[in-house]
């Protein structure tokens, strides 16, 4: 299986390291030549450039990708490409990095499959303070 995994930061090269690890064929695309580095000993493809540009894409093979994650560390180019790919080449799973919780639940509500970070870290810190018993009105 081929994933195009758009934005080679933390969470990008930590995905595609996973894939790659679980037999996917996996290609890296970033804008900056050094993100490189973070994915260790790769095997798989790295395309230097923006994830904005159709031709950058393809020459990464989203057309022939079951699947595209895109984790740049801006919303509004994770929000762009994630469509343009969905759209374009409709592989099977388009996944976006979304900060903002309002704009991920905006997008999710119109078939984007997003992942919003914020709304993560939000429900685990209220869990685990909620299931250590602090709640209004208990002893401190």
């Amino acid at each position: 299986m081929k994933a195009v995994v758009i934005g080679c930061g933390r969470v990008g090269s930590a995905v595609a390291k996973q894939l790659a690890t679980e037999g996917w064929d996996v290609t890296c695309v970033d804008e900056d030549e050094n993100a490189l580095g973070r994915l260790g000993e790769w095997r798989g493809g790295f395309v230097v450039g923006h994830g904005m540009d159709v031709e950058v894409l393809e020459e990464a093979g989203v057309s022939d990708a079951a699947a595209a994650v895109v984790a740049t560390d801006g919303d509004n180019s994770n929000l762009v490409i994630a469509q343009v790919i969905q759209r374009r080449w409709a592989p099977r799973c388009v996944v976006a990095r979304v900060q903002d919780p309002a704009r991920a639940e905006f997008f999710a509500a119109r078939g984007l499959r997003t992942v919003c970070p914020t709304q993560t870290a939000t429900a685990t810190m209220l869990d685990a303070v909620r299931s250590d018993g602090a709640s209004p009105g208990a002893p401190a």
